[in-house]
């Protein structure tokens, strides 16, 4: 059952009704019992379901154990360890020879990390322990974040799930709104964008320079659409029940530096990284060297989290990399700026470091992307062959997309960089509550028709997996 499935929403529709008809007090027993159905349809083996309940009881006790013994690090440290046993070994089993099929939950990646988090802020004294088993589990499981986050804190989120709301009429119009732009996201950009990239990343071997070029760049583009779509999917989901979660994204590819790109990508796995990871090693606390070794660190295990193969691994050193480039070289590039007579917040220096940073980062995704690290090394090497000419006569067109095809990629492509460049501005949302109701309506079911008509199904096509649902 996928986000973007009508069993979805017709599980949804059901779970609303109920939620709003329930005594507010006994609303959260709608999401816990929500929660648990939509898991139970994902699981393919009833083991899947043992090993996550397992999880969600012994951090529960752990939890509870850490709350009574205050500061008590050998109760944290195995705590921590058994809730991360399950996806270390998934990991590691990229790089070992595993004689037995391993026991791979949904959502593993994610919750586990929001387990790490919950006990950690427990020890730390951020957070109190839940008592209430029916209540952790239900942090634990929330159905519209158990596959791709964000990750929650539970100081966050705990209390919004527990305390029931009330209906409100803007939240979740404004959260249809939030559905409605997720789907445009994944069918008119994600799918599309994926189909060429796909077909070229599969088979990298046959082409070079402007199929390549082509292929990263959509990539780079059907990754942010495809995850943001989830998220924002995510998020519209939760407001209908009166719950707001976490922003995941603040426009990453307006970025002007690989550093500034980690604050707006997934954002929920940066902070937890710069939270459990990089300050806790020391951060930039103990001089130059000990700041470059702690980054590499962290990016290491963010290449770790994200596979269990060397092309993640050096994917995450490659942007721990970057920062450190970044940092050291930082002097000699202000001077070549001023050299060219290029000032800093001009049009010129802002769209020179956006281009720049988004080259390093498709770089990064090439890797990220390709069936391994022999394959992009050569990806790469090719993209530099001159063929321009493959532009016009009509050779992309022969490689999923058609040229009617291309057009409807490229002005959903605009629409997306219109209204983050609006959004940059000012809320889109309450741009559009103001209006008055035939502009609203108008602008939804134009929406709707567009999405209808030219998105991915309308084409024959099946709509993806989410592709950070792997991860």
């Amino acid at each position: 059952m996928q986000y973007t499935s009508l069993a979805f929403y017709m599980f949804l529709l059901a779970a609303v009704v109920l939620y709003y008809i329930m005594p507010v007090k006994y609303r959260w027993y709608v999401l816990l019992a929500g929660s648990v159905f939509f898991y139970a349809s994902l699981m393919s083996r009833k083991l899947d379901g043992i090993l996550f309940l397992a999880t969600i009881l012994v951090s529960w006790l752990a939890g509870l154990l850490l709350e009574k013994n205050s500061g008590n690090r050998v109760l944290l440290g195995g705590g921590v360890l058994l809730s991360v046993l399950p996806l270390l070994l998934v990991k590691l089993s990229g790089f070992v020879t595993v004689g037995f099929s391993l026991i791979v939950p949904v959502g593993l990646s994610f919750y586990t990390l929001q387990i790490a988090a919950y006990l950690i802020d427990i020890y730390r004294g951020d957070t109190q322990a839940e008592h209430n088993l029916l209540k952790y589990a239900l942090f634990i499981s929330f159905f519209p974040q158990i596959i791709q986050g964000p990750i929650p804190r539970h100081r966050q989120l705990g209390p919004q799930l527990y305390e029931g709301h009330r209906f409100n009429e803007e939240q979740f119009f404004g959260s249809l709104q939030l559905i409605l732009y997720g789907f445009f996201l994944k069918l008119m950009i994600a799918d599309k964008a994926g189909i060429f990239a796909g077909r070229v990343f599969d088979h990298s071997a046959q082409y070079s320079g402007t199929y390549l070029w082509l292929a990263a760049i959509l990539y780079s583009f059907q990754l942010y659409a495809d995850f943001f779509s989830c998220v924002t999917i995510c998020q519209g989901v939760s407001g209908l029940f009166g719950i707001r979660l976490a922003e995941n994204f603040d426009h990453p590819y307006m970025a002007l530096s690989i550093q500034e790109f980690w604050r707006r990508w997934h954002i929920s796995l940066s902070s937890w990284l710069r939270d459990y990871i990089y300050i806790p090693l020391g951060g930039s606390r103990k001089g130059e060297l000990r700041r470059y070794i702690n980054l590499l660190i962290t990016f290491l295990v963010s290449g770790i989290w994200h596979g269990s193969g060397l092309n993640y691994i050096v994917w995450g050193l490659m942007h721990g990399i970057y920062q450190i480039c970044g940092r050291l070289s930082h002097g000699l590039r202000q001077k070549l700026y001023a050299a060219a007579g290029v000032a800093e917040n001009t049009i010129v220096y802002r769209t020179f470091r956006r281009l720049g940073t988004f080259f390093w980062v498709m770089l990064g995704w090439i890797v990220f992307r390709a069936p391994g690290l022999r394959a992009a090394v050569s990806f790469i090497r090719r993209m530099w062959v001159w063929n321009p000419w493959t532009l016009f006569d009509g050779s992309v067109c022969r490689l999923g997309l058609d040229g009617k095809d291309w057009i409807v990629l490229i002005v959903s492509l605009i629409i997306m960089a219109i209204i983050s460049t609006a959004q940059t501005k000012g809320s889109v949302r309450a741009w559009y509550a103001r209006q008055n109701i035939a502009v609203r309506w108008g602008l939804c079911f134009g929406m709707i028709f567009m999405i209808w008509i030219f998105g991915t199904y309308g084409y024959g096509f099946a709509a993806g997996d989410f592709i950070y649902g792997g991860f």
